[in-house]
């Protein structure tokens, strides 16, 4: 049995990797995102659209994929959590990534950069569920949202913050 855990655990972490793999290489250049933002705005109130909107093409990109994904295996899902897929991470958008840093982070084991502060490149993305979650609050997004954005790393228990965090981690 502890091998069978061992297994499942070691193959999910090699499916994670490989996804971010898959997306450091379609992040490389903002001028090869190509999200489908009129179809984001449709499940986004106003004040939600406006931070979507100031995401960079690569995060819109992959937050459109994330949702499409979620949506295919959970077609009834609640709107809130399709907001929460599309927002997540919102708070990477507080500063700008140049290409060498968005290589850097992806290196950088997301454990050891929590214990750096919220600021630059790396303390930005370890700690963009939570200034995700203060940004919506602060445009005035619904809080259901903004709760999901901020556990979408760590759902604690939360059914549709860990339906976020598997399709964020696949993607």
């Amino acid at each position: 049995m502890p091998h069978r855990t061992f297994m499942s655990r070691l193959r999910r972490k090699a499916t994670g990797y490989a996804a971010k793999v898959r997306r450091l290489q379609r992040s490389l250049r903002a001028s090869d995102a190509h999200p489908d933002d009129p179809w984001a705005r449709t499940h986004l109130t106003p004040e939600e659209a406006r931070v979507y909107t100031a995401m960079d093409p690569r995060d819109r990109e992959h937050a459109c994929r994330v949702t499409l994904h979620l949506l295919r295996d959970h077609p009834q899902a609640p709107p809130e959590l399709i907001a929460a897929a599309l927002l997540h991470d919102c708070g990477k958008s507080l500063r700008p990534y140049h290409a060498w840093e968005r290589v850097l982070v992806g290196l950088i084991p997301n454990r050891v950069a929590r214990v750096l502060p919220p600021v630059g490149a790396v303390g930005i993305r370890a700690h963009h569920p939570e200034l995700g979650a203060r940004l919506l609050a602060h445009a005035g997004a619904r809080p259901r949202v903004a709760r999901l954005v901020a556990r979408h790393h760590h759902p604690g228990g939360d059914p549709e913050a860990e339906l976020l965090h598997h399709y964020d981690d696949q993607e």
